[in-house]
């Protein structure tokens, strides 16, 4: 096709495409972000229900990532197509509804330009290739695995999984390692954090992290290898203190939250990834 070889001809336009598909995908994980939870909760509701043989929920009012439309979460008011634009309809409406005015708050903006910004450095390092395309999967899906995490404290089996799969996969056909390093990778990043959660437990008496944070490293595992982990574990046990560290000294010994630790896998995993060792600087024509 004209376009491809336009791309691969012009790394420049090539990036700022990606760029701005990244700033519309960012705009479809803000809408994930919320619903994907409710979905989840709705769903583990529905299987309770069953499973205490109660009657199913009355209300069949379809909610999913495509229904209903979007709409403002203040007075209901439902989001016309040019007030989807990413980033362009929150500048244009000032960061506030159209209808009545409440604030519009900057993590929607901040996920798309986030986004689009690490789509374009994707598009830049791969250039126009398998391994770039799959990166690109593996971006959004860790950047939406981070912020569901942030702010539900889970990290969703229906993402986590599929990426675990596709990294063996991908790797079978030596994308980025060989298919034994991915599986030894998938196998070591879950049990290495799984030992150290049950260590903990048994010392503690207490849980310190989720099933969720083992098969993420799993994941990430799985797509650069065992190879990976070394540098994904100990950036992220660092990250992980350092915010640690921050939150005490700003809200005190008080704090009693939880911090999320996935965003910090995903941001240590995608750092090693791209940079670690030199292992993902693959490019396939």
């Amino acid at each position: 096709m004209w376009v491809i070889e336009l791309w691969r001809s012009d790394a420049g336009i090539f990036v700022l495409s990606v760029g701005l598909l990244g700033l519309i995908v960012g705009s479809f994980i803000n809408v994930v972000v919320y619903r994907l939870p409710k979905m989840l909760m709705q769903d583990w509701r529905q299987q309770a229900r069953e499973i205490l043989q109660l009657p199913a929920e009355t209300d069949s009012t379809p909610y999913n990532l495509a229904r209903p439309n979007s709409s403002c979460p203040n007075c209901g008011h439902q989001l016309k197509f040019w007030e989807k634009i990413p980033l362009l309809s929150w500048l244009y409406l000032r960061a506030r509804c159209s209808a009545c005015r409440a604030p519009i708050s900057w993590r929607y903006p901040l996920v798309e330009v986030a986004c689009g910004l690490l789509s374009a450095l994707i598009a830049w390092r791969y250039g126009v290739s398998l391994a770039g395309g799959a990166m690109l999967l593996c971006t959004w899906s860790l950047l939406t695995m981070s912020l569901i995490d942030a702010q539900q404290q889970i990290v969703p089996d229906v993402i986590v999984l599929p990426m675990l799969w596709l990294g063996l996969i991908l790797n079978s056909f030596g994308v980025f390692v060989s298919l034994p390093e991915a599986f030894w990778g998938a196998v070591i990043g879950y049990m290495s954090l799984w030992t150290v959660f049950w260590l903990f437990k048994w010392i503690t008496g207490r849980e310190g992290m989720g099933y969720g944070d083992f098969k993420l490293l799993a994941m990430l595992g799985a797509w650069g290898g065992w190879q990976v982990l070394p540098g994904t574990i100990l950036v992220s046990s660092a990250l992980g203190s350092i915010v640690g560290v921050l939150i005490l000294r700003w809200q005190g010994n008080h704090y009693s939250q939880p911090i999320a630790f996935a965003p910090f896998i995903a941001i240590a995993g995608f750092i090693v990834l791209l940079w670690g060792n030199g292992m993902l600087f693959i490019k396939i024509a």
